[in-house]
C-alpha cells in the first residue's frame, strides 16, 4: 500500500497559517528539517493537501507533465490584484494563447533598444543621491524599476502622465506591505470593501484609479497607432505597442481588457520583484567587498561606454546576480499545479485535486547542489551549470515567469552601472533578512547604504 500523503507540521491549521504569513522561510525550513524534500503545508487557500516539493527530479517530472497529469490552475491569491484576463488567472488553451502573444516583445531586438535607456534611467535616479547621505537601496531600485516599466513597457514619456501613474503605483505597492492588506490576500473571506477608510476599500480605490490610467494609456496608444498608420510611420517599440500589434493564430488582437490585465500583471510582477532582486544583489556585493572588487575589474575591462548587450553576457556579473537570486529568491514558491488524475510522486500516490508547489527557496538551499548553501559564493555558477529544476528563481514549466528575460537584463544593467559609476557602502553591518511584502520577499531593512563618491 503506497502512502498517499507526506507528513507535515503537527500544529493546528490556523497557527500554521499565521506562522507561514509571518515568517514563511522559518516555517519552510522547520518543515523541511522535520519532513524532508516533500511535505504537506496546507497554508495557502482552503486546500487540505498542499505539497511543497524541493527535489529536482520531482520538479522535472511535475513541470514536464504540465497539462498531462498536472494542470496549472489560475492563481486565486493574485486574481484580486491582476484581474480575470491576466495570464496569472487563465488556464488551459486561454493561458497558452495569452502566453504566445506575450512572449515575443520580451526578447530579441526589443531588449537591445531598451539597454541604453535602462542605463540612463539608473544614472538619472542615482544623480539625486548626495555624498555621505544615507539612502535605501531598495527604494533606489524601486525608483529605477518603476521608471523602466513606465518607459520600456508602457512607453510613457509625457511627464504628467508618467508621474500620476508612478505615484499611484507606489501607493498601491506600499499598501500591499501593510499586514492588514497583504495578509488579506490569504484570507479571501475578509476581503470586504467598507469604503476608502477600510484596508481593502483603500486598496480597491487605488486599484480603480490605476485601472483608469492604464485604459487611458491604451486609448492614447490606439489613436497614436491609427495616426501612425495614416502617416506611414512605424509603431513605437515599447512593449505595450508590440502587444497591441500582436495577433493570435486566428488573427485576433488582444482586447483592451486583456491588455489592461496583462499590463497590471507586468506592473505587479515586474516592479517590486526586480527592485528587490537588485537590492539583494547590492547588499551581497557590498557585504563581501572581494566580490565587488572582482566585479569592478570585469566591468572596467569593457571600456568607458560598454555596449549593454555585451555587459549582460559577462560571466562574473551573471554569476553574482544568479547567486543573489539563489540565496533569497524574490518568490519562494513556483505557481501551483493541481493533480488531474492519480499520479505517483516521490513514492506517494496523489489524488486528483491535490495542490503541489515547487519550493524554490528550499531547492536553492540543498547542500547536495550548493555546498554551504547559506554562503554567498558567485563562483558556484562559474564552476558548474545548474538545470532549470535545480536553479529556478523564475519558476518553471508552463507558468515560468514571462518577464524573466527583461528582469535579468534590467538587474544586470542596473548592477553594472551602479558598481562602475558609484562607490557605495553599507551603513548597517547587521544582516538583512527577507520580509514578506505582499506575495514576494524583500530585504526587511531596505539595504541602508551611503554614497562615497561618483566616478
Amino acid at each position: 500500500m503506497i502512502p498517499n500523503l507526506p507528513a507535515g507540521s503537527q500544529a493546528p491549521l490556523w497557527l500554521q497559517k499565521i506562522q507561514y504569513t509571518r515568517d514563511a522561510i522559518a516555517y519552510m525550513e522547520a518543515a523541511a528539517q522535520r519532513c524532508g524534500e516533500i511535505f504537506n503545508a496546507p497554508v495557502i487557500g482552503n486546500h487540505p493537501v498542499v505539497l511543497f516539493v524541493s527535489n529536482p527530479q520531482a520538479l522535472q517530472f511535475i513541470f514536464s507533465n504540465d497539462t498531462k497529469q498536472f494542470m496549472t490552475p489560475p492563481n486565486q491569491l493574485l486574481q484580486p490584484l491582476t484581474g480575470d484576463c491576466s495570464i496569472f488567472a487563465l488556464e488551459g488553451s486561454r493561458h497558452r494563447r495569452e502566453r504566445r502573444l506575450l512572449m515575443p516583445p520580451f526578447h530579441g531586438e526589443q531588449m537591445r533598444t531598451s539597454g541604453e535607456l535602462i542605463c540612463e534611467l539608473v544614472d538619472k535616479a542615482a544623480s539625486s543621491l548626495s555624498i555621505d547621505t544615507q539612502f535605501s537601496a531598495r527604494q533606489l531600485a524601486q525608483e529605477i524599476s518603476l521608471a523602466v516599466i513606465l518607459k520600456v513597457v508602457f512607453g510613457i514619456y509625457q511627464e504628467e502622465r508618467f508621474h500620476r501613474l508612478k505615484s499611484l503605483i507606489i501607493q498601491f505597492a506600499d499598501s500591499l506591505q501593510s499586514p492588514f492588506i497583504g495578509g488579506l490576500l490569504f484570507f479571501p473571506s475578509l476581503q470586504k470593501d467598507w469604503g476608502t477608510q477600510s484596508p481593502w476599500g483603500y486598496f480597491r480605490h487605488l486599484q480603480r484609479q490605476i485601472k483608469e490610467l492604464i485604459y487611458a494609456e491604451i486609448s492614447v496608444k490606439r489613436s497614436d497607432a491609427a495616426g501612425n498608420r495614416r502617416s506611414q510611420h512605424h509603431m513605437s517599440s515599447d512593449i505595450l505597442s508590440l502587444l497591441m500589434s500582436a495577433r493570435d493564430e486566428t488573427g485576433q488582437p488582444m482586447s483592451d481588457a486583456e491588455l489592461h490585465d496583462e499590463l497590471f500583471t507586468l506592473l505587479l510582477a515586474g516592479y517590486e520583484t526586480t527592485a528587490s532582486a537588485i537590492a539583494w544583489a547590492l547588499y551581497w556585493i557590498h557585504r563581501h567587498p572581494q566580490v565587488g572588487e572582482k566585479l569592478l575589474v570585469e566591468l572596467n575591462q569593457q571600456g568607458l561606454a560598454p555596449d549593454p548587450t555585451t555587459l549582460v553576457q559577462l560571466p562574473y556579473l551573471t554569476a553574482v546576480c544568479n547567486e543573489s537570486l539563489r540565496l533569497f529568491p524574490v518568490a519562494t514558491l513556483t505557481f501551483p499545479r493541481e493533480v488531474k488524475e492519480p499520479v505517483e510522486l516521490m513514492g506517494y500516490q496523489l489524488e486528483p485535486g491535490t495542490r503541489v508547489y515547487g519550493c524554490i527557496y528550499l531547492t536553492h538551499q540543498r547542500p547536495d547542489l550548493y555546498p554551504n548553501p547559506k554562503l554567498f559564493k558567485p563562483e558556484r555558477f562559474l564552476e558548474r551549470q545548474f538545470s532549470p529544476y535545480e536553479f529556478l528563481p523564475f519558476g518553471g514549466g508552463a507558468r515560468r515567469c514571462i518577464g524573466e528575460a527583461l528582469a535579468q537584463f534590467e538587474m544586470k544593467l542596473v548592477i553594472a552601472t551602479l558598481v562602475s559609476h558609484y562607490r557605495l557602502a553599507l551603513v548597517d553591518r547587521s544582516p538583512e533578512y527577507p520580509q514578506r511584502r505582499g506575495v514576494t520577499f524583500t530585504p526587511g531593512k531596505g539595504v541602508q547604504m551611503v554614497l562615497k563618491e561618483k566616478i
